[in-house]
C-alpha cells in the first residue's frame, strides 16, 4: 500500500509539474499564478457552499431520526474535494471540481458505495465490533 501512495505521489506531482509548465508557456508565468489562485480561492467558495448544504440537510435527517449515510459520504467527498482544490495545480483543481458538482458527486458516491459493499461482503473490511 505504501508502495501504491509513493507511485500515486510521484506520479501526480509529475503531472501538476507538467500542467503548471504547459500552461505557464501558454498564457505566461503570472497569469498561470493568478489562474491558481482563483481557482483556489473558487474552490474554497463552492467547497463552503456545498459542506453548509450537506451540513444543513445531515441536521435535519438527524432530527427525523433518519440514518445520513449518503450525506456523511457527500461530506467526505465534499472535504477531499476542497482540500484537492486548495493544492496548487490544475490535475488536482479538475479533480475537486468533480468532487463538488452535486450531479458528479452523485455518481462517484454510488461507485464509492458500491466497492464499500464490495470490500465488505469479500471479508476485506471487518467491523471493529464483532460478537
Amino acid at each position: 500500500m505504501l508502495r501504491f501512495l509513493v507511485i500515486l505521489f510521484v506520479i501526480g506531482f509529475g503531472l501538476e509539474l507538467w500542467g503548471l509548465i504547459t500552461v505557464g508557456s501558454l498564457i505566461g508565468g503570472w497569469n498561470t499564478v493568478l489562474l491558481v489562485i482563483v481557482t483556489g480561492l473558487l474552490g474554497a467558495w463552492l467547497a463552503k457552499q456545498q459542506g453548509v448544504q450537506v451540513f444543513r440537510t445531515l441536521q435535519f435527517q438527524l432530527s427525523r431520526g433518519q440514518m445520513p449515510t449518503e450525506t456523511i459520504i457527500d461530506g467526505v467527498l465534499i472535504l477531499v474535494g476542497g482540500i484537492l482544490l486548495l493544492l496548487p495545480g490544475f490535475v488536482s483543481d479538475v479533480i475537486g471540481l468533480i468532487f463538488l458538482i452535486p450531479y458528479t458527486r452523485m455518481m462517484l458516491r454510488h461507485l464509492l458505495k458500491q466497492w464499500l459493499w464490495y470490500l465488505i461482503s469479500s471479508g476485506r473490511i471487518r467491523f471493529l465490533f464483532r460478537r
